[in-house]
């Protein structure tokens, strides 16, 4: 599996159920990796997508234990082991941060964008960089957008 994620410079990613900042050029990339690959999710990230509803064009595997029903384009697991058994070797975890800590163990590769700035923030993923099971695999240049310097890493699970 992979996982793909936006961190800031302490490895935060989100404040009160939002993302730290949306970057148009970081969205466009998140479609193209993930388009035609199943998702993995929680329910609370599935609320920060448009409406509110499931990515189209890729199969929504949703982890949740109070959500009630699947919404349309969704398959809702309530444990764990069904998610696993049901999620395809090419998924693609998307968070948010509980989902991240249950499935990063199983990924192979992460599709990391490096915010070069400091944001408030309540929840984190885990440090990559200070993570001996990780290695850095390819490093992008900086780019920027709205003032805020980004940079593309892929990580790989060292074997």
């Amino acid at each position: 599996m992979n996982v793909i994620v936006a961190v800031d410079e302490n490895w935060a990613i989100g404040k009160d159920g939002e993302q730290l900042r949306y970057i148009s050029a970081d969205l466009k990339r998140f479609k193209a990796l993930t388009m035609g690959h199943p998702v993995i999710l929680g329910r609370k990230t599935m609320a920060t997508f448009p409406g509110g509803r499931p990515l189209k064009g890729r199969r929504n595997l949703i982890l949740s234990r109070t959500l009630e029903e699947a919404p349309e384009g969704g398959e809702v697991y309530r444990e764990l082991d069904g998610l696993l058994d049901a999620a395809p070797e090419d998924a693609f975890v998307v968070g948010g941060a509980s989902v991240y800590r249950a499935l990063l163990d199983r990924c192979d590769t992460a599709y990391v964008t490096k915010l070069h700035a400091a944001f408030p923030a309540d929840c984190w993923f885990p440090d990559l960089d200070a993570d001996p099971a990780w290695e850095v695999a390819e490093e992008e240049k900086p780019q920027e957008e709205d003032g805020l310097v980004y940079h593309y890493v892929t990580y790989r699970r060292k074997r």
